[in-house]
C-alpha cells in the first residue's frame, strides 16, 4: 500500500493532526518516514487508527489499548479485559437508564412540589448515595455562584 502524508491519514481517518502525532509520541502508531517535514504512513495505519477509536470510545484508556498490540505491532487482546470493560458498561447503562428514567418521571409527575413525590425523594436519596454516579467535583468547571454572598 502507498505512503499516505499526515494530512491524507487525518482526513480519511477524521483525527486530528495532533491527536495523529500524540498517538506517534504514545507509541500506538509509527510513521514510516518523512517527505520534507511531513509524516509518512503506511496505509495499514488507518486500520490501526479505527482500532484506537473503537478502544477510546469503549472507553479504554490510551495505555490499556497500547497493551492490545505486541511489540511488532500484531493486535493481542486480552479477552477478560474486553469481559471487564463490557461489564463496567452494563453498570454504565443501568445508570444512565435510572437516571433517565428519574427524568422522565420528574418531568410528567403531577405532585405539586416534587419533594412531595415518594419517586423523586427515592431519586433523590439514591444519587445523594452515590448510586447515580460520582459526585461532582469542585475545580473542573465553573466554581458554585456565590452571588449574594458576604465577604
Amino acid at each position: 500500500m502507498a505512503l499516505l502524508d499526515i494530512g491524507e491519514v487525518a482526513r480519511r481517518s477524521g483525527m486530528a493532526p495532533s491527536a495523529l502525532r500524540y498517538y506517534e509520541a504514545k507509541g500506538l502508531i509509527a510513521a514510516s518516514g518523512r517527505h520534507g517535514l511531513r509524516r509518512l504512513f503506511d496505509g495499514a495505519v488507518l486500520e490501526r487508527l479505527a482500532l484506537i477509536a473503537l478502544g477510546r470510545a469503549s472507553g479504554f484508556t490510551l495505555d490499556e489499548i497500547g497493551a492490545m498490540f505486541t511489540q511488532e505491532g500484531k493486535l493481542n487482546i486480552d479477552r477478560a479485559l474486553l469481559l471487564a470493560k463490557a461489564d463496567d458498561l452494563d453498570r454504565t447503562i443501568r445508570r444512565l437508564t435510572a437516571l433517565r428514567d428519574g427524568l422522565r418521571h420528574a418531568a410528567r409527575c403531577q405532585a405539586p412540589n416534587h419533594l412531595e413525590c415518594p419517586t423523586f425523594q427515592r431519586i433523590l436519596h439514591a444519587a445523594a448515595a452515590g448510586a447515580l454516579g460520582p459526585q461532582p467535583q469542585h475545580g473542573g468547571g465553573r466554581p458554585p455562584s456565590r452571588q449574594g454572598a458576604h465577604s
